[in-house]
């Protein structure tokens, strides 16, 4: 029961965020949105002991990296983007961020994924472009509904980087301290942008409330529970919460919110998370076979790492 609770409650309160992010929107201009949660989820964590474990001289410039490529920047663009798009739209499409992880794990490595793999990715592609296209065609989406879109997908693509950076980061200092210093500086980074925001909040209870949750249970307790889980049963394992999210991000966005969704954009989301699993099994084949998974090594922990 305890294995099971580890899997499912992260992808639950990561599929969550995207309507925390909605329902903040209401209060707070983007950039405030961002700022809080970075420094509510660097609170929280600051109450973990293990996050302050001392962290490698020779990691620290890439864990600040990670602050500005993991958090910061990626942090800063789903609020923009969901100024536009709905919150269910922008979960569904933060469903390919395997596929950007393994894209950039191979042009770091310098060789050519898998034939599964890159099977996967031509599947997880088509899925994406099909939850996008409705906001991208001519007569379906606006302006600002593609300008949001390409906010989404510059998002993806630094989730994609900064998990393939986090990786040996957190096998060398564990997750936690890796975390915890890359959220410090992000809070400074947010801070010039999200304090004016912040002190011009029109607050309700709710968006408080939804700030709260997002910082305290999206950007710090789902992190702590994927690292137990990861722990527990290792990474592959706690890797299968990542297929919770676009599902959770659609029922909430359609039941909570009242939004609407294409259901060309719902296919989508089930072929880019039937993608995501193509991957996934041909991460742990290779991991049986013993073979080399260079330019798989970071999909099954693109939505572990990812604080969205």
């Amino acid at each position: 029961m305890v294995d099971l609770l580890l899997l499912i409650l992260p992808g639950v309160i990561w599929g969550a965020s995207f309507l925390f992010i909605a329902e903040g929107l209401e209060a707070l201009g983007p950039n405030g949105v961002t700022f809080v949660r970075i420094l509510v989820g660097f609170l929280t964590l600051s109450l973990v002991p293990a996050a302050r474990r001392p962290l490698a001289r020779a990691d620290r410039a890439k864990t600040a990296a990670l602050g500005v490529l993991w958090l910061a920047f990626p942090l800063s663009m789903f609020p923009f983007a969901e100024q536009h798009v709905s919150s269910a739209l922008t979960g569904m499409l933060n469903g390919a961020t395997p596929l950007f992880a393994a894209a950039v794990a191979s042009i770091l490595a310098r060789r050519m994924p898998s034939p599964a793999v890159l099977a996967g990715l031509a599947v997880g592609v088509l899925g994406a472009v099909l939850i996008a296209l409705p906001g991208l065609s001519a007569g379906g989406g606006s302006a600002h509904q593609r300008w949001a879109i390409l906010l989404i997908v510059a998002a993806l693509t630094s989730y994609g980087v900064a998990v393939n950076l986090a990786r040996p980061l957190q096998q060398r200092n564990g997750a936690l301290p890796v975390i915890w210093r890359a959220l410090a500086l992000a809070v400074l980074l947010t801070a010039p942008l999200g304090l004016p925001d912040l002190v011009a909040a029109r607050w309700t209870p709710r968006a408080a409330a939804s700030l709260l949750m997002l910082g305290a249970f999206g950007t710090a307790i789902a992190n702590v529970l994927t690292a137990t889980a990861a722990g527990r049963m290792g990474a592959t394992t706690a890797s299968a919460t990542a297929f919770l999210i676009p599902v959770v991000a659609l029922a909430l966005g359609v039941g909570v919110r009242h939004e609407t969704v294409a259901p060309i954009s719902v296919g989508g989301a089930a072929i880019c998370l039937t993608g995501a699993w193509i991957i996934r099994q041909a991460r742990i084949a290779e991991e049986r076979r013993g073979a080399p998974v260079q330019a798989t090594n970071a999909s099954h922990s693109a939505r572990r790492q990812a604080i969205s």
